[in-house]
């Protein structure tokens, strides 16, 4: 098993727009492929700013690739995100609200049994 971590940091102003996007738009279309998310998280507002992340589980690398590579080539779905992009004011406006993404991958240091995982 791997997990990805994908983390953002935006603009407070975009959270409840940004939330619903993923919940609408993204996160069905990780599921229809077979992504497993763990959770997403968010903090409380720092400074104008907000910390979004999620935690998805793969069997491994390559199962993370493919899931990607079928996102990726779902043109319904590439068209629900361009929307959306146009609907914030284009991709030029996200990146002034978006200050921040990552992405890392992550191995387990305890076995999966020992955690709430394994339900």
């Amino acid at each position: 098993m791997i997990y990805r971590r994908k983390s953002y940091k935006v603009d407070e102003s975009i959270v409840e727009d940004f939330n619903l996007h993923f919940n609408q738009t993204l996160l069905p279309a990780q599921l229809k492929y077979g992504s497993r998310l763990v959770g997403r998280w968010m903090g409380q507002p720092a400074e104008g700013a907000v910390e979004i992340f999620a935690i998805w589980q793969y069997d491994s690398r390559e199962a993370y690739e493919n899931i990607e590579n079928n996102v990726r080539n779902d043109k319904e779905h590439v068209q629900r995100v361009q929307d959306w992009f146009e609907k914030m004011g284009g991709r030029e406006n996200l990146g002034r609200i978006f200050f921040k993404v990552d992405e890392d991958f992550l191995e387990t240091t305890v076995p999966e049994g020992n955690t709430i995982l394994s339900c």
